[in-house]
């Protein structure tokens, strides 16, 4: 099974990400959970994902982080 890329994404794929960061206002120690579950380097599911962080989620689909939502705000796809 391929891993969640995190790394060399398409630019206005990345671009995206940190636009949804700011606009979110994502605090940095949130960040830090991500950190430690990107170092577990996860299996990519296919189709829609989401890991919720109790304080936001990352959504994506296969490999590919896809935006960044708030607590509270509905996910698609399959739990992580």
């Amino acid at each position: 099974m391929p891993k969640i890329q995190w790394t060399s994404l398409p630019l206005a794929l990345r671009k995206h990400l940190f636009d949804r960061l700011e606009e979110r206002q994502i605090a940095a120690e949130d960040l830090y959970k991500l950190k430690l579950r990107r170092k577990s380097e996860p299996d990519a599911p296919d189709g829609l994902w989401y890991k919720d962080f109790g304080s936001f989620k990352i959504c994506g689909q296969g490999k590919f982080p896809k935006t960044f939502l708030l607590k509270g705000q509905p996910a698609e796809g399959k739990p992580l």
